[in-house]
Parts: structure tokens; sequence; C-alpha cells
């Protein structure tokens, strides 16, 4: 037993021993603690150097407490502590962790005071702590930081943290940072040639502006040529970047608008009504999103990151409802009469606009992103959006069950032999008035889903769905009325070679321009890219 106990105390010992982390606290607040008594400018600058020396990046929230004039010393017991407030009693913080410490009154507390030439002191010391902090994230986001604000006076500095530096690509960061240094230093015409091809090696539009700055100032020839030279190939370089950004966008916006048509594709194809209150049940499935999101916020704020798995069905259920009791109370007694259901949906679609206003008023409505579909994040030279994502992700989801539901259910079946032949459906026993409203109900609660989707990048507005419905029924009718696979294709072609036409003719002159290409296209093909098969169909 004894023997236990004296291993254990051994090994406790050892561990203490070996253990730096409370060693370096203690050789750390020890060094802080000595701004107590700095009452002169040259006794501060000496405890700067001090804590420089011990190169721990824990001290960087006390050096910038002391730049910003927040690192006071309490007169009564000569403690330093980061002070929080303005107000006659002050929060006090430990300058390490940062951590509540008490109250103190303002009156008790002396200011360690500093001069420009001290912060220009803090900057530097900062910059070579975070440049050697043990956290390799750490150390890769100082030389980012060190890329965009070249420092001539950092180069030094660079050379010893990159003889230092054991991670491969925070040392290339550092190379990069101390090249863009070079590049405004007054360094030899062979170490700015050896920096621009750093340059053109990293590429990226943040590198064009330095190497833009260094032709056009140099009297070097040669460093004039590396800079165009340099220049010419990372344009080339991102020709292909923005194509490939502007095929992400186009993706964007075609899957956008895949969730907008895909409902009115069905309706339409199996129909043959042309509903322009479709974009009204795009508009009811976001306020039903707004309502979902309104309700978890005033009663269980907790469960806000799941406010849209609650509003998608909700959506589908309040937006199926108001096509189904508009088919049966209006559309049903229009059948084969296009224009008069054309004017009875328009109709209808200002009744519920003017409903909505009158509900919710006319002013935009807040639609917050959830945490995981919040922020974005690069690929190379592609940014990509969190929520536009999603969106590509959550459509082709819907276009997978829906194809589902059609080839693989009764429904399904039902639904495209109504489309293909309505009398021989009908003389098979299949009730033709039910499915067509049910069909009816269908895509206007895929309508009402793809509200939820569209409330998370655009405008929650009573005029939300008269953005989309013109485009919707482009998409329909160049993919092929009632065709799926049409609809795809026709969603993604029209998002792409938008985006592609934007940069150079402006939004709404693409727009035009993509209409007038798509009433070329159906001169040849009336039916589409994907014509339906069937006699009803091609009689």
């Amino acid at each position: 037993m004894r023997l236990i106990i004296l291993l254990s105390g051994l090994l406790a010992l050892i561990l203490a021993a070996t253990m730096p982390v409370s060693a370096d606290e203690a050789e750390l607040r020890a060094v802080i603690a000595k701004f107590s008594e700095a009452k002169k400018f040259s006794q501060t600058e000496a405890v700067i150097e001090e804590l420089q020396a011990l190169g721990d990046t824990d001290a960087v929230p006390t050096l910038n407490a002391l730049s910003d004039g927040l690192l006071q010393v309490r007169e009564s017991d000569g403690a330093v502590f980061i002070i929080k407030g303005d107000g006659e009693t002050v929060d006090l913080l430990d300058p390490l962790t940062r951590e509540a410490a008490g109250t103190a009154p303002g009156a008790d507390l002396r200011k360690v005071k500093v001069k420009n030439s001290i912060r220009r002191l803090i900057a530097d010391v900062v910059s070579g702590l975070t440049l050697r902090a043990r956290n390799s994230a750490v150390r890769l986001e100082a030389a980012e930081t060190m890329f965009s604000r070249p420092d001539p006076a950092m180069i030094a500095t660079l050379d010893g943290v990159i003889a230092e530096e054991t991670d491969a690509g925070v040392k290339t960061a550092f190379m990069q940072a101390r090249a863009a240094a070079v590049l405004q230093s007054d360094l030899p015409e062979a170490d700015k040639l050896d920096a621009i091809a750093l340059m053109r090696d990293r590429g990226g539009r943040d590198v064009l502006p330095i190497l833009t700055a260094i032709g056009a100032s140099t009297q070097s020839d040669a460093i004039r040529a590396a800079s165009r030279e340099a220049i010419a190939s990372i344009e080339e370089s991102m020709m292909f970047w923005d194509a490939g950004q502007n095929i992400l966008y186009g993706v964007s916006l075609g899957s956008v608008l895949l969730l907008a048509a895909i409902g009115l594709a069905i309706t339409f194809g199996v129909m043959g009504v042309i509903n322009m209150a479709h974009g009204e049940m795009v508009m009811l499935g976001a306020y039903t999103t707004f309502v979902v999101q309104e309700f978890i916020r005033t009663s269980a704020p907790w469960a806000f990151d799941y406010s849209l798995a609650i509003a998608l069905p909700l959506a589908f259920c309040v937006s199926g409802a108001a096509g189904l009791v508009m088919e049966r109370g209006i559309i049903r007694f229009l059948y084969g009469r296009p224009l008069e259901t054309l004017l009875a949906t328009w109709g209808v679609s200002l009744i519920l606009q003017q409903a909505v206003r009158t509900i919710f008023g006319p002013t935009n409505r807040e639609v917050g992103n959830p945490s995981w579909m919040s922020g974005s994040f690069e690929v190379g030279e592609l940014l990509i959006t969190t929520n536009r994502l999603w969106i590509v992700v959550f459509s082709g989801v819907v276009f997978a069950i829906l194809l589902l539901v059609l080839k693989r259910t009764r429904f399904g079946l039902q639904m495209r032999a109504v489309t293909q032949n309505r009398p021989m459906a009908s003389s098979m026993g299949i009730a033709t008035p039910w499915v067509d409203a049910f069909t009816f109900a269908l895509g206007s609660g895929i309508a009402g889903i793809a509200g939820v989707a569209l409330s998370q990048i655009d405008n929650v507005s009573p005029n939300l769905g008269q953005g989309y419905i013109i485009d919707s029924f482009m998409v329909v009718v160049f993919g092929g009325v009632g065709n799926l696979w049409g609809t795809l294709v026709g969603a993604m072609t029209l998002g792409i070679a938008n985006k592609f036409l934007e940069p150079y003719a402006g939004a709404v002159l693409a727009k035009i321009f993509i209409l007038v290409l798509i009433i070329l296209f159906i001169q040849k093909r009336p039916r589409g890219l994907f014509a339906l098969k069937g006699r009803s169909v091609e009689a």
C-alpha cells in the first residue's frame, strides 16, 4: 500500500515537472504584474519587450488592451486588470483569461499610459507573437494578414519565422507575405524578381493590385516585364475560375427555377391549366416559414435551427390545401377554356396578394438562416455560400422524390395515364376529376416548399411569387410541358445561360435575350426539348 502511495506521489511530481502550462502562465502573470510598477514610458516598453521575449501568444489580449487604453492597475493592491465599461464602477477582467474578476470603482484604478510609439511597438510584438503561435491556424491567419498589409520592416521577422516553420502550408504563406513586403521595399532587383515569381505561383485577385503597383512604380525593365507576364498568367487562370463561378451561380439559379417551376410543370402537363396564381403558392410557403420562425422565436428559441424542418411539411400542406380549394372551387369549371382559366387564376393571385398584405403588411418580413445554412467557404477562387449550396441539394432531393412518386406509385401511374390519354384513362376507371384535383394540390404543395427555400435567399413579401412566375413558364415551355427531366434541363440551361450573359448585358437585358432565344426555339420545337408521348398529347 505504501509502495502504491509512493509511486502515485512520484508520478504526480513527474507530471507536475513536465507540464509547462502552469509554469508558463505563472511566468507570464509575473511579467504582466510589472505593469503596475511602470510609471514611465521606458518602463512600459521594457515590460512589453519582456513579454515579447517569452514568445507566448496568451499575452496578446493583454497587449491589445494596453494599446486600447483598457489595461489598468488597481491602486489598493497593484493588481493588473483589463477593464470593461466606463461608469463610476467598472467590470474587471483577468488579463490572461478575460474572465470576470469582480468590479471596482473607477477612482481606484490607474491606467497604464501609452503613446503612439508604444502602440507601434505593441503592433510589432503582437505580429511577432502570432507568427510564432503554437496553433498553425493562428500562424496561417497572421501570414494572410501580413500579406494583405505588407510592411518592409517585417521582412527580417518573416525570415526568422520562415526558417523556424515546420508546417509546409504555413511556410508557403509566410514566404508569400515576405514576397509582398519585398515588392514594397528597396531590396535588389533579383529579390523582387523572385518575389514576383512567388506572386505568380500564388495567383488570385488579391495579387493583381500588388503586381500592378510594382509594374507602375519601378524603373527596371526586367521587373516591369516580369510583372506583366505574371499578371497575364494570373488573368488567364482567373478566366477559368470566373467561368466556374458563373456555372456555380447558374446551377444555383437553376435550382431556384427548378423548385419554382416543377409544380407548374405537373399541373400544366396534366391539366393544361395556365395557373397565374402559381407564384402565390410559392409566396404562401415563404410566409408559412415566417410564421413558424416567429412562433419559435417567441416560444422555443432553442429550436430555431429546426425551423425549416418544421416549416417544410406545413408549407406543403398550406399551399397544397389552397391549390385543392382553388381547383375544386374554380378551375374544374373552366377546363377547355384557357383564356378564362388564365384570367380566373390571375384574379386569384391578386386576391391572395391582397390578403397577405392585409394580414402581414406590405413590407418585407425577416426570415432568418439557421446556423447550418449560414456563412460561406472558398474552394480555390470559387466562393460558395452555404444557403445556396443547401438549396441546390434540396432541389435535387425534391426532384428525386417527385420522380419516384410519378414512376413508382399508383397515383403517379394514374397521373401519367391522364396526361397521355385522358379519355382512355377515364374509360379504364380512373377518376380523372380527382386526379386533376390532387395533381393541382401536389403542384401547389411543391410550390409551397419552394417558398421555404426561397425565403432563405430572397425577400419575403406579397410580391415574392411575381418574380418567378414568368421564369417558371419559360422553364416549363423550354423543357417540355409536363416532363420533369425537361424541366430540370430547362431550369439549369436557363440559369447558367443567364449568369453568363449578365456580366455583358446586365440582368434585365440578359432576361430579355433569353426570352427572345426561347421564342425562336419554340418556333422550331413547339413542344420543347422533351415532348411528351401519347395519343392525346400528339393530337
